[in-house]
């Protein structure tokens, strides 16, 4: 699809966070603490108590949510440079969804009422983490997107790409961050051996390759723009 392929030709071209909060955060004096999580770990759980906006210093940190009857949809991928927590900002007591540690995860976690004062008096940093938040939805829209429209090799291709943008900028192959071939099913709604048979069929084709880590090369993205 024509926006998800400029999407993803900008994202080759530009791999930094879409601003830095951390100079903000710093500048600014914010009441924040420094909280670090193994791989793995719970941040907080849907249905508990929802009070904190955390910002992604390291790592990488999975949000889902499970339905009534157990079954579990995995709603955003985040990593470095990204908000997350920030719907106690609208009122709302509870968590909508469980935050989960991708890998070892450093997070800075500041109060609501402190980030709420932030985003009064830092008109700078407000207006920029309105355009982050933004940029979130948009994400998430094309998510979808994706999912009603494409076929599963493209969706695989694309969330490769887009976890790739964890790399370092300048890079035509970048490290992903480890992740197991079921999150990737979750994530793209299939099964593992799914994924298995793709990511077989893309090392065969050199558009990854797993020595060292998983690694994706940019020209992974001729799957994404293939009718």
């Amino acid at each position: 699809m024509a926006a998800t392929a400029y999407r993803l030709n900008v994202m080759k071209k530009n791999r930094t966070p879409i601003f830095d909060a951390q100079i903000f955060l710093d500048s600014a004096g914010v009441a924040r603490k420094v909280v670090e999580y193994p791989r793995k770990a719970t941040i907080f759980a849907q249905g508990k108590s929802s009070k904190h906006v955390m910002y992604i210093q390291e790592g990488g940190v999975k949000l889902s949510v499970v339905n009534a009857v157990g079954k579990e949809a995995i709603v955003a991928m985040l990593g470095p440079g990204d908000f997350f927590g920030e719907v106690c900002l609208s009122g709302q007591k509870v968590s909508r969804a469980t935050a989960t540690a991708l890998t070892p995860t450093t997070l800075l976690v500041i109060e609501k009422d402190e980030m709420v004062r932030v985003l009064h008096t830092e008109h700078e940093f407000s207006d920029r983490f309105i355009k982050h938040m933004l940029s979130r939805n948009l994400r998430v829209e094309e998510d979808l997107i994706d999912q009603l429209f494409n076929s599963t090799e493209k969706r695989l291709a694309r969330t490769l790409l887009l976890m790739a943008s964890y790399g370092k900028k300048g890079q035509s192959e970048t490290l992903v961050p480890k992740i197991s071939q079921e999150t990737l099913g979750e994530m793209i709604g299939t099964t593992r051996s799914r994924v298995n048979f793709f990511m077989n069929k893309f090392r065969k084709l050199g558009y990854i390759h797993t020595k060292g880590g998983l690694h994706v090369d940019g020209s992974l993205l001729s799957v994404v723009l293939h009718d």
